[in-house]
């Protein structure tokens, strides 16, 4: 990684460049670019200026852009005093050298900053694996970036001169750093396995809230569960993965996961890299799709949410649309939204409207292979009583005369267990000239 964040220096100052491809969309240059401003300022660069530049025809292999622009850009960097150049777009290791040595300043490309930001972010061992392994896959056929000045004493003879006998020192280390990463995190992978089994044990429902980075995913969670994860207003505030419990409305239990937010040109060592976290995703009964209504780009960012989806496999889980953030829009543009998308919900997690309407859809998903049951169990039997509450959803409990009564529901493989002790549901009213007789009379509530 470039050293650009030298924290015994004054802060660095940044020129932001753009740029718009004859293969993308009227304006998406643009768009990416003001995105690229909010990701630069959550790794603490102060900007001196942004400019987006119109590709008329292919990339070009030596800068990605033609060598006069290059040249202007590198002018003007250094007239504003900026200390690295930043390129949204996907530098290649020998365009970025070509940059560096051009200039003399850092360059950095849009992934780049991403993994700054996911290294400054991660908490948790998992996250910081994973981040670690992604800055490691990055930087290792850029290392040539950190021994430049020792490339020219390569000699001619077979064994290389000592810049180069360094640099297949540091590519060593680093790939054995590689190795090392990838076991430890295989090593995570499995606890967070076990731990998924041990859960799927009781036949609990579950749910991932998915998303564009800051549509106000964790803020949900904490609103829905009671949690205390952080929820900012900045991007990528949360990297790693929260499951709480959420008790629906009808008494069962719902496990909500909070996901790393997504991102437009996500970088794909980070999709690979993060493929534990996401696992969640991938297992999930439903996913809850959560957009920012208020954002003006929010139909890039549910094609983007999908389009990372696909690349986990997950495409295909049943999905809920759920438009947040809706008390920042006007009637009319709320309206608009609405009448493009019909099949979605419209929430306000700040105020809490539609938010009874989001539960019920989630009551609606969370499907379990339980039943609803009434039971009456005899004293005597607490073992049953202590085991249904083990591996069922006990809404009520009550102790009477002639036993224990639960109202709950319960798994059906443990129909065996419970169903000796279900109440006898409420009798028809008997039709003339039949009697009722002999029938069990219902428990009061």
């Amino acid at each position: 990684m470039s050293n650009f964040l030298d924290p015994k220096k004054p802060t660095t100052r940044a020129l932001l460049v753009g740029v718009q491809t004859p293969d993308m969309k009227p304006g998406e240059g643009a768009e990416l670019l003001t995105e690229l401003v909010e990701l630069v300022e959550n790794i603490g660069l102060a900007i001196t200026h942004s400019t987006l530049i119109n590709l008329r025809d292919r990339q070009q292999p030596k800068f990605l852009i033609g060598t006069g622009k290059a040249a202007e850009l590198i002018a003007q960097a250094k007239a504003e005093g900026a200390d690295v150049i930043v390129i949204d777009e996907e530098l290649s290791p020998a365009q970025q050298r070509n940059w560096e040595t051009e200039s003399g300043l850092a360059v950095i490309d849009r992934q780049e900053v991403i993994l700054e930001i996911f290294a400054d972010r991660a908490q948790t061992r998992e996250a910081v694996l994973q981040v670690a392994l992604a800055r490691m896959e990055y930087s290792l056929p850029r290392l040539t970036r950190a021994w430049s000045h020792l490339s020219r004493q390569r000699s001619s003879g077979g064994m290389g001169g000592e810049g180069e006998t360094q640099l297949e020192q540091d590519r060593r280390l680093v790939r054995n750093r590689i190795t090392k990463l990838k076991a430890e995190l295989a090593q995570v992978t499995s606890q967070r396995a076990t731990q998924r089994r041990r859960r799927q044990r009781t036949p609990v429902p579950t749910a991932a809230i998915v998303g564009y980075t800051n549509a106000g995913k964790s803020t949900l969670l904490n609103k829905l569960t009671g949690a205390q994860v952080l929820a900012a207003d900045k991007l990528f505030a949360t990297l790693d993965p929260t499951t709480r419990q959420l008790t629906l409305p009808d008494g069962r239990t719902l496990l909500l996961t909070d996901t790393v937010g997504f991102i437009r040109r996500l970088p794909h060592r980070l999709v690979e890299a993060f493929k534990a976290t996401l696992e969640e995703v991938v297992v999930a009964d439903f996913l809850i799709h959560l957009l920012d209504a208020s954002n003006p780009n929010v139909d890039q960012h549910h094609a983007t949410t999908m389009a990372v989806l696909g690349e986990l496999g997950a495409a295909d889980r049943p999905t809920l649309t759920v438009f947040n953030k809706t008390d920042l829009l006007d009637a009319h543009a709320l309206a608009h939204l609405r009448a493009r998308h019909p099949e979605a919900l419209f929430i306000s997690v700040h105020t809490g409207a539609g938010l009874a309407d989001l539960l019920r859809e989630c009551e609606a998903l969370a499907t379990d292979d339980t039943v609803a049951a009434d039971l009456l169990i005899p004293h005597n039997r607490y073992d049953v009583v202590a085991k249904l509450h083990h591996v069922g959803h006990v809404r009520q409990q009550e102790s009477l005369d002639d036993g224990t009564r639960l109202t709950g529901r319960f798994p059906k493989k443990f129909a065996a267990l419970y169903e000796p002790f279900v109440v006898t549901p409420p009798a028809k009213p008997a039709r003339k000239g039949k009697s009722a007789k002999g029938r069990k009379a219902p428990l009061r509530s």
